[in-house]
């Protein structure tokens, strides 16, 4: 299931602001920017995969549905008020679920989007 659009970057202006703005924070396979302090009643998501990762459309879809299934899961743990850039590395293109999992959970906690000790399904 995808993201409801309520918790969906969609302007290119809002992802300008947080690639500007945003602080980053870097796995092996993903890097992310967060833009927090929004003064919202929830966190919103973008998620970019470039033809660098691949030239099939498919698999850049794949990648991304996979990412906002890991959102999704963290849902209820994760923080209001936050603008959330998830950018996949070319390095990601052999990477599954439970790996989106585990770097998205360490790299939530860094920006502290979620609180790592209480994470419902610690996976570290």
């Amino acid at each position: 299931m995808g993201l409801p659009k309520t918790l969906r970057l969609k302007h290119w202006q809002d992802f300008q602001t947080v690639y500007q703005q945003g602080k980053r924070h870097r796995h092996s396979n993903l890097l992310m920017r967060v833009l927090g302090d929004r003064q919202a009643d929830h966190s919103r998501f973008g998620i970019t995969v470039s033809q660098k990762v691949s030239k099939k459309a498919t698999v850049r879809n794949r990648l991304k549905r996979q990412i906002r299934a890991v959102i999704n899961h963290f849902q209820p743990q994760i923080k209001p008020g936050f603008d959330v850039v998830i950018i996949v590395l070319p390095q990601g293109i052999g990477c599954n679920y439970e790996r989106f999992l585990r770097e998205l959970e360490q790299l939530f906690s860094q920006a502290g989007i979620i609180d790592h000790g209480h994470s419902r399904n610690h996976l570290l």
